[in-house]
């Protein structure tokens, strides 16, 4: 046996020498002189078509684009970060056989990444240092179940030294050196590998897990990696400076072989196929090209520096950092540098500054590039937008879009830079006042004033902290901690329930406020907001009077700073929760205190008065002036829902019939809700109708008008939509595609969607964007309630939706191909349905797609357990004929047989108790991978002797297992890590039987 291993060990390494012969042919180690000439000679554009040529003409690999930032139908991800992410159908094996990608064996690309959430997260390290980046683009090339460790190990070393001309002394290779928890071995074949190449053994090291095994997340396709990396500095020993953090040694190609798959309970299985994923960081690598200590001081950044400083009043860029980097201007150079290529990027793909999720990161990376532009470089307003078409100069050959999307990406810049400039004032003012009113040798900044800098000003919290730092101070992290839980709670109340809160005036209160002669509040100016001429909403801040202050169950006369109260004012600009729309929310400013916020946490409609529920921030007082801010995005993105609504409910009726009425809706600014009456659920195809008929409106950008009509007079209008609600008069008619005066003088109907509606509208239909019904169900019967999503979500859902469709046309194409499988593959193919009919079921995506998947999968299931069921059956008679040719006429039957399947085993059992009713039946198997064994017995009806479940537990002693069963059928499981354990449990059981059968007799 030993001979033998020696022989296929010698066998190996001589095709791994032949490989290698073949591979490595013509790789030389260049020359100084060469490496040096590479420096002049290496734009960053040629190296990154050098790097895709290489493979393309030199080893047949296909060049695939790269994808968006933005994954498409990836919910695990914020954005794209790494090449593997477009990647991962082919190297799961779930890949649509009749796709393009399907037909994929080896590739080579340069995929945008962007490093700024989740683990993979960059941003906090940006501009500290000369190599850290939000975006970056990743060179990589792939084998698909084609080539691997050999020749990608080959391909690697020939690319770097004779193409680019690195010196082969300069570099050096990490291996991965196994791990026991995970049952890993070391990766000596790659190690062999190295040495076979020509690499010195001293320049090959051993790394760990954390090093060289590479996972993208916590699931997912991952395997060990070998990485390559760089001696800045040359003419020495540099082996204890790999993976040091050191700046003089730096990877710079990463070689991931794909061998398993991490699944959710955190074990490793082996993927269907081994592949090789590649990425080697374009910067690093011009970095060395170019003979550059920096990325910065590359041609893929100096010319953006170079832009900077002819913006702004700062020094012109050095290179410094930490302390030498004097008032943080060259680290501000090389953040502004950074996020303004991050920004370009997720833009052109569709990644728009937000609230929630990758959008919500964009809206802080692009803050964070303002603040150190003019704050620290001093630069003028506009000049991010201005440094847009120098990012396009620079990617714009590799990414045409940055190209196409210039002017909408320098828009977008301008708006949102303008909005938190505005903001960036108003929180340093707010942040030097708290400053100056605490005690001197006081480190701690109050906790209070940051969390209303982030939740009213929008602030992200590491740029307070940045801003602080700058002081010498700092936040309470644990009683940020708290604001936050008790943000969360309240904003779920608010959502959920009201009833109980601080601005219900009660009846009391009432009568007061109407005996003091205090005028119920004017509440039109929440319908004051216009389109700017660049098509964005424009919302005024607007003056009022605070009337009166509800606070603690009673009217006072003021409250004090960190009380909760309702304010009351002569008029206001917030929309109170009503019509079923959300409130607005938003803060008050006080006259001559511009810098202290009220945030308005809730805004309620009691008895004619508008109740803003109000946290105070210093002192507030009948008669004070206040300026009122309304929270945009959220207000817009009621406005979008609430119009979407009125269009669904049109729709519902134009396809439907007049039966349709309205039982409730709810909008808010991610989502709308419609409840409405009808026989039974929609069918797919009126659901796919439904869309269509909302989507058509959107196309045409149909203009909303808005009316106040005597109610006698509005409710002659023909097709007019209302629900059971009291209308005050005169009431507010929101008509779209159609002037209200048209349907006033007109006996047409249904041609127009008009409701009586108090609440806020889009001026025209266009804003909603996409409109998507991701839910559909009957809440009671005739009564059904549909949940849908617009815009940038609603593409993400139909995203999502073709994802799903993708997969599983993967597993039909699967089930078509494999006519007779086995049992472990039916059993695979099982699982992989229920786990795709788990995801159909709980990912936003179109309804009617929904109910299409949930079809077919429920199908497929049904189909696939019925096969697994006939399998068993068939295996379990031919294994019970074998063990009666075997055992004939045998009074106690016990025996191994080979199954991984208790339900094989069962069946069996069954099926040989049939042919042979007066013997004892006994069956083990052996797990191959778990090493334990499973065992199934049964007896004739009404021996006396012994029952299957004593006979069962007996057993489990010796196995430490468990069983359960009746006195005729048991089963069990228990431990067995060698052969002859379960031998010696065969036995036992087989002695315990004849021993109670005799006992008996």
């Amino acid at each position: 046996m030993a001979a033998r291993m020696v022989l296929g060990k010698q066998l190996h390494c001589a095709l791994l020498n032949a490989k290698l012969c073949t591979l490595l042919t013509g790789i030389r180690t260049c020359s100084a002189l060469s490496y040096s000439r590479a420096h002049e000679e290496f734009t960053s554009k040629r190296v990154r078509r050098k790097f895709i040529d290489f493979f393309k003409e030199g080893y047949e690999h296909r060049v695939v684009p790269s994808s968006s930032v933005r994954p498409r139908g990836d919910p695990s991800l914020l954005f794209v970060n790494a090449g593997m992410n477009q990647f991962k159908p082919i190297l799961l094996g779930c890949a649509d056989p009749r796709s393009e990608m399907a037909s994929y064996s080896r590739v080579v690309n340069s995929q945008k990444c962007v490093r700024a959430g989740g683990k993979h997260n960059d941003l906090e390290d940006v501009g500290k240092d000369m190599y850290h980046h939000t975006f970056f683009e990743m060179l990589g090339n792939w084998s698909f179940g084609d080539y691997f460790k050999v020749e990608a190990c080959a391909m690697a070393w020939r690319l770097l030294t004779e193409e680019y001309g690195i010196p082969a002394e300069r570099l050096y290779v990490s291996y991965f050196s196994g791990d026991v928890a995970n049952g890993l071995p070391a990766d000596e074949e790659t190690r062999r590998i190295w040495l076979s190449i020509g690499v010195q053994p001293d320049h090959v090291l051993p790394f760990g897990m954390k090093d060289n095994f590479w996972e993208m997340g916590e699931t997912g396709p991952c395997g060990p990696c070998t990485e390559i990396h760089y001696d800045h500095v040359g003419n020495r020993n540099a082996a204890s400076l790999v993976n040091a953090d050191s700046p003089d040694v730096v990877e710079i190609w990463n070689l991931v072989f794909m061998q398993y798959n991490r699944e959710g309970n955190g074990s490793l299985r082996a993927l269907p196929q081994c592949s090789v994923d590649t990425g080697m960081g374009l910067e690093r690598l011009v970095t060395v090209l170019q003979g550059k200590r920096s990325n910065y001081d590359t041609d893929l950044f100096t010319p953006l520096l170079s832009a900077i400083h002819q913006c702004s009043k700062a020094p012109a860029y050095q290179g410094r950092t930490g302390e030498a980097d004097a008032g943080q201007v060259d680290m501000a150079y090389r953040v502004v540098a950074d996020h303004i290529r991050t920004i370009c990027v997720c833009i052109a793909d569709g990644v728009y500054p937000g609230m929630t999720g990758a959008e919500l990161v964009l809206r802080r990376i692009l803050r964070r590039a303002v603040r150190f532009s003019t704050e620290v470089l001093q630069a003028p307003e506009g000049t991010l937008a201005s440094l847009v078409p120098t990012v396009a100069h620079t990617l714009g050959d590799a990414y045409p879009e940055l190209n196409t999307e210039s002017e909408r990406i320098m828009d977008l810049i301008n708006q949102n830079e303008a909005q938190f400039l505005s903001s960036l004032k108003q929180g340093r003012r707010m942040i030097d006042r708290t400053l100056s009113n605490m005690d001197e040798d006081s480190a701690v900044f109050p906790a209070s004033v940051a969390w209303s800098l982030h939740r009213n000003l929008g602030f992200p919290l590491d740029l307070i902290g940045l801003m602080l730092e700058e002081r010498g101070k700092m936040v309470d992290k644990k009683e940020m901690e708290v604001l936050e839980d008790e943000y969360e709670k309240l904003r779920f109340q608010s959502e959920e329930d009201d009833g109980d809160r601080a601005d219900q005036l009660d009846i009391h209160s009432l009568a007061e406020l109407q005996s003091r002669g205090v005028p119920h509040t004017d509440g039109s100016l929440k319908y004051c907001y216009s389109l700017g001429s660049d098509g964005q909403y424009v919302f005024e801040p607007y003056r009022a009077s605070v009337l009166a202050l509800y606070c603690e169950g009673s009217l006072v006369s003021e409250v004090r700073e960190g009380q909760r109260c309702g304010v009351i004012l002569d008029r206001t600009s917030f929309y109170a929760e009503q019509g079923g729309q959300a409130h607005d929310q938003g803060y008050f400013t006080k006259d001559g205190l511009q810098d202290v916020l009220f945030p308005v946490n809730c805004v309620r409609l009691t008895g004619g008065y508008v109740v803003h529920q109000v946290t105070a921030a210093e002192t507030l007082r009948t008669g004070d002036q206040v300026h009122l801010h309304v929270d945009e995005a959220r207000r817009l993105g009621c406005m979008v829902k609430h119009t979407a609504t009125h269009v669904l409910n049109f729709a519902l009726r134009e396809l439907l019939g007049p039966s349709v009425r309205q039982r409730g809706s709810h909008c808010t600014a991610s989502r709308l809700r419609f409840d409405f009456s009808v026989k039974g659920s929609l069918s797919i195809s009126e659901l796919q109708q439904v869309e269509e008929l909302v989507q058509d409106i959107i196309r045409q950008n149909a203009e909303v008008y808005i009316e106040d009509v005597p109610l006698s007079r509005a409710k002659q209008i023909p097709g007019l939509r209302t629900i059971d609600e009291v209308y005050p008069d005169p009431v507010r008619v929101v008509s779209v595609a159609m002037p209200i005066s048209d349907l006033l003088n007109s006996d047409t109907s249904g041609q127009a969607s008009v409701e009586l509606c108090c609440g806020t509208h889009l001026l025209r239909t266009g804003a909603i964007g996409d409109f998507v019904i991701v839910s559909e169900r009957q809440m009671v019967k005739g009564i059904s309630r549909i949940i849908a999503v617009t815009g940038d979500e609603a593409k993400k859902a139909r995203e999502a939706g073709q994802a799903m469709q993708e997969e599983l046309g993967s597993l039909v194409a699967r089930v078509e191909v494999a006519s007779v499988p086995s049992i472990p593959a039916a059993q695979k193919l099982s699982k992989e349905i229920g786990i795709l009919m788990n995801v159909v079921d709980n990912t936003p995506i179109p309804q009617w797609q929904r109910r299409e998947l949930q079809t077919r999968l429920k199908a497929m299931q049904k189909s696939s357990n019925t096969a697994i069921r006939k399998l068993e059956i068939t295996e379990a008679a031919l294994k019970a004929k074998e063990l009666l040719d075997k055992h004939s006429n045998t009074t106690v039957l016990v025996d191994l047989i080979q199954t991984d399947s208790i339900s094989v085993l069962m069946k069996t059992v069954l099926k040989l108790s049939k042919s042979s009713p007066d013997s004892l039946v006994m069956l083990f198997a052996q797990l191959q991978q778990s090493g334990k064994v499973i065992f199934a017995c049964q007896v004739p009806k009404g021996t006396a002797s012994v029952s299957a479940i004593e006979w069962a537990l007996h057993v489990c002693a010796r196995l430490e297992g468990n069983a359960d069963g009746s006195n005729e059928v048991a089963k069990g499981v228990g431990n067995a890590t060698k052969i002859s354990d379960v031998t010696e449990v065969l036995h036992l059981a087989e002695e315990f039987a004849h021993n109670k059968i005799r006992n008996a007799s």
